[in-house]
């Protein structure tokens, strides 16, 4: 719930109350930001309730009210005088970037910045409120219907608690991380975040996230295409791209390559009515134009698939390694180095990854690279591991 010094949040259901609303928000130095959605039978993201706080004001902005525009909102989230601050804003950014064509900015993510002051991987919003704020989160309503209406008084104000504690927990982030000196490793990240492109899909690289085990070219431009028909497909008409087809199906689709919808209709997971129906023929002129696409524009293998495969000894040195120096630095790890940037850094001479750039090459990437050339040894000391650094240490492998 709220803490006390502040008001009782205010419901917004009217333009002209959430026009003066933002009018003193942007004021503010910093405006607390969340959102309820409902997606789990739509592709779209349904925006149901937004959540606001300043020094003095407190609200909740029903979204699905008759009539309201949204466009105050979108005023306040552009302003650059008013730094918008979320927890784990990815969720929220695709919402807004859908409603109002562009991300939050400036942005400030406690997700983000607790795992550079050392709180972990991907630590909750209430695990912060408890150590940061010395409060807790009721959760009674996390899974509520946000669509329904009228909205209760309960969840007006568990709505309100997830804005409310957040600028406390900002204010004491935002001075821990000054304090550390880290405040510019945040804004690295938030660099990330704040590009639009990392919240609109691209039907296109959509087969990448299914990570094909194949070096077969022919096999990875029909699942590329029928990926991208599956995308727009389920744009089109709005439902999760898994009801309309599954992943495992996709993937056995492109083993097949059905261009009948006979041939179509033995897929697991595809019923007849599917493949004689509209989806189907469309679907079924994806594969054919993967069919007759030339060699040359095929898609390449992914990295990895056909290049030497990194040493699995090698591989985990170097995640112990990357585990004592996140500890030692109090950073999260996963902030640091990526499966994928441990995987090419075992693997490639110099790769192009970002634990070798900035502050991360000072925690992590300069060790790696000792440790590959044979210039350092890891050891334990008590209970700790420790870098032992080699006199007179070989790195052409002699």
């Amino acid at each position: 719930m709220p803490r006390p010094e502040f008001p009782a949040p205010v419901l917004i259901t009217t333009t002209e109350a959430l026009e003066a609303l933002c009018t003193l928000l942007r004021r503010e130095k910093f405006v607390t930001v969340d959102t309820e959605f409902m997606r789990e039978k739509t592709y779209w993201p349904e925006l149901c309730v937004v959540q606001l706080a300043g020094t003095e004001d407190v609200a909740v902005v029903d979204a699905l009210a008759p009539g309201l525009d949204l466009a105050p909102l979108g005023a306040l989230l552009a302003d650059p005088g008013v730094v918008k601050v979320f927890h784990a804003a990815r969720q929220d950014n695709e919402i807004f970037v859908l409603k109002f064509g562009a991300v939050p900015a400036p942005l400030f993510d406690t997700q983000v910045a607790a795992m550079v002051a050392g709180f972990g991987d991907q630590v909750g919003y209430d695990a912060l409120v408890a150590s940061l704020a010395g409060g807790s989160i009721d959760k009674a309503h996390r899974f509520s219907d946000w669509a329904a209406r009228p909205l209760s008084p309960a969840q007006v104000t568990y709505a309100a608690g997830d804005v409310t504690w957040l600028r406390i927990v900002y204010e004491k982030l935002k001075a821990r991380l000054e304090r550390e000196g880290r405040l510019e490793w945040v804004a690295e990240e938030m660099a990330a975040l704040t590009e639009t492109a990392t919240y609109r899909a691209d039907p296109e690289v959509m087969w990448e996230r299914l990570k094909p085990r194949t070096t077969n070219r022919r096999f990875l431009g029909v699942l590329r295409a029928i990926a991208a028909w599956r995308e727009r497909e389920a744009q089109r008409v709005n439902i999760p791209r898994g009801r309309l087809v599954k992943d495992e199906a996709l993937l056995e689709l492109a083993a097949i390559a059905p261009t009948t919808p006979e041939a179509l209709g033995r897929a697991r997971g595809i019923s007849r009515g599917f493949a004689d129906g509209k989806a189907g023929i469309s679907l079924m002129a994806a594969v054919q134009a993967a069919k007759d696409l030339p060699e040359k524009e095929l898609p390449d293998v992914p990295r990895g698939r056909d290049g030497p495969r990194p040493s699995p000894a090698l591989v985990s040195l170097l995640k112990v390694l990357l585990a004592e120096g996140a500890d030692q630095h109090h950073v999260a790890a996963r902030l640091v180095a990526s499966s994928d940037d441990i995987d090419r850094l075992a693997s490639e001479d110099a790769p192009d990854v970002p634990a070798l750039h900035g502050w991360r090459r000072d925690v992590f990437g300069n060790d790696a690279l000792a440790l590959k050339e044979g210039r350092v040894a890891l050891g334990v000391a008590g209970r700790r591991i420790r870098l032992i650094r080699l006199p007179n240490a070989q790195t052409d492998g002699s």
